[in-house]
């Protein structure tokens, strides 16, 4: 009887967490559905088809406002790629996605914002921005091989 209620317990665990991040996933693939179905590649390419500073920022800031989970964000980045996006913008965009979530950074200021140890709070502040300046700047490398600009010409 122990084994049968652990695992209906664990049955239950894992339904909650899946009805829990239901919405991310409906957000993410709805998004990329759209942008799939309502965007033409000449707005994609105006909007997000160069790599330069204010569209790699315009880029994370639609990543931040999205804020889906990590599978959606990836097919959505794949979507906007596909479209037209440049492939820093779009890389930029899913880290953005996934890890400038707005709520998860004001959790983590105010817990470690209130801790002696000041400095890992700044830290945790600033890895969001430092990690799409680590995209930003290596997917520009990635691009510079011209690995990725035969997919454009499809």
């Amino acid at each position: 009887m122990h084994v049968a209620s652990a695992i209906g317990n664990s049955l239950y665990e894992a339904f909650s967490m899946f009805w829990e991040t239901l919405w991310a996933l409906v957000l993410g693939f709805g998004l990329s559905g759209a942008v799939q179905a309502f965007v033409s590649r000449s707005r994609m390419r105006a909007a997000l088809g160069d790599h330069r500073p204010a569209t790699v920022g315009k880029a994370g800031l639609l990543g931040m406002v999205s804020s889906s989970c990590s599978y959606a964000a990836a097919a959505l980045a794949k979507s906007l790629f596909a479209r037209g996006a440049d492939f820093t913008a779009s890389m930029v965009f899913m880290f953005a996605s996934t890890n400038l979530v707005v709520e998860l950074g004001i959790v983590l200021w105010l817990l470690l914002a209130r801790q002696p140890w000041q400095s890992l709070g700044s830290v945790a502040r600033s890895s969001g921005p430092g990690n799409l300046e680590l995209a930003g700047t290596g997917s520009s490398d990635y691009r510079r091989r011209r690995r990725v600009s035969s997919h454009h010409a499809r």
